[in-house]
């Protein structure tokens, strides 16, 4: 049986590989790999696929080789947390670029599937803290995430958790704006993946990078609906964020500004300490640095 289902991981990693064009073999070992159904709790499993996102039906039965396929799987059918889509996050990650012996900060890790996955693209030298609100699901990823001591759990509300300087923040659930404390943990080069999302619809996945310590490039990678994030929604952020994204869906965005300006017709979506915007990133540095005045004048003749 072991073999058995061995055999489903590897065809469900090549599949994921196949359709997302998976680039990393590291990833692709990863699903592989990582048993998803330790994270899931006893079969039968509530499931549900992105053509029927209006129901879950049931798996015939607990066999694990049930879960290797591109499907959602109830957490907690009736709030709505599901262990997510796994071409969904194949996508992300391989884009992401999740590198050995970096520090990652995983927000609203759940059970702890895909926090297992980073864990194995950084590996024994790197870390990740994963951190989950819900003390009933913090216990379940613990559990879950034994086998990887790079790994530390803590249940604490992401949204305004003291953060490390990391390498790479990852949320699982949508926020209407990026909260500053996760734009001020990340080091140099790190990068902040999350959902932005309103109220009453979908949104997208935005990911930030921070080049230099003033310059932040940002762009959206997909379109994404999550649960909401709690303690990161703002009703006002999102329906300006509802109206922004149905001008050009956010294409147009190429950074994350933090320096103080006045709104113009370069900001995409223009909020308080921070503002997506349609200037090169490297051009908002330059700027800061005028305005900071961060090296000494030259004495007037």
């Amino acid at each position: 049986m072991s073999e058995t289902i061995e055999a489903a991981r590897q065809s469900y990693a090549e599949e994921l590989r196949f359709t997302t064009r998976m680039r990393s073999q590291a990833l692709l070992a990863a699903f592989a790999t990582v048993p998803r159904e330790r994270f899931l709790g006893p079969g039968p499993w509530r499931v549900k696929s992105p053509w029927g996102l209006d129901e879950y039906w049931t798996t015939r039965d607990a066999d694990p080789r049930s879960i290797y396929h591109d499907v959602l799987v109830a957490l907690d059918e009736a709030r709505g947390v599901n262990n997510g889509q796994p071409s969904l996050w194949a996508f992300l990650f391989d884009r992401l670029g999740l590198a050995a012996g970096e520090h990652v900060v995983h927000l609203g890790c759940g059970t702890g599937y895909y926090t297992a996955l980073m864990a194995e693209l950084v590996g024994p030298q790197g870390s990740v803290a994963a951190i989950e609100i819900d003390a009933a699901i913090a216990e379940r990823a613990r559990v879950a995430l034994a086998p990887w001591p790079q790994v530390a759990v803590a249940r604490a509300d992401g949204a305004s958790a003291s953060l490390e300087p990391a390498d790479v923040i990852v949320a699982s659930a949508g926020a209407t704006h990026p909260p500053l404390a996760w734009i001020n943990a990340l080091t140099v080069g790190g990068r902040l993946l999350f959902p932005m999302t309103t109220t009453r619809g979908p949104g997208r996945m935005l990911l930030v990078t921070r080049r230099t310590q003033n310059a932040f490039a940002a762009h959206f990678l997909c379109d994404v609906g999550f649960i909401d994030f709690q303690g990161a929604r703002d009703p006002e952020a999102s329906r300006r964020l509802a109206e922004a994204l149905k001008r050009d869906r956010g294409e147009s965005v190429m950074s994350l500004r933090r320096d103080d300006h006045k709104e113009d017709e370069s900001c995409w979506l223009h909020g308080d300490g921070w503002c997506l915007s349609c200037r090169d990133p490297i051009q908002t540095d330059a700027k800061w640095l005028r305005n900071a005045s961060l090296e000494p004048r030259a004495p007037a003749d």
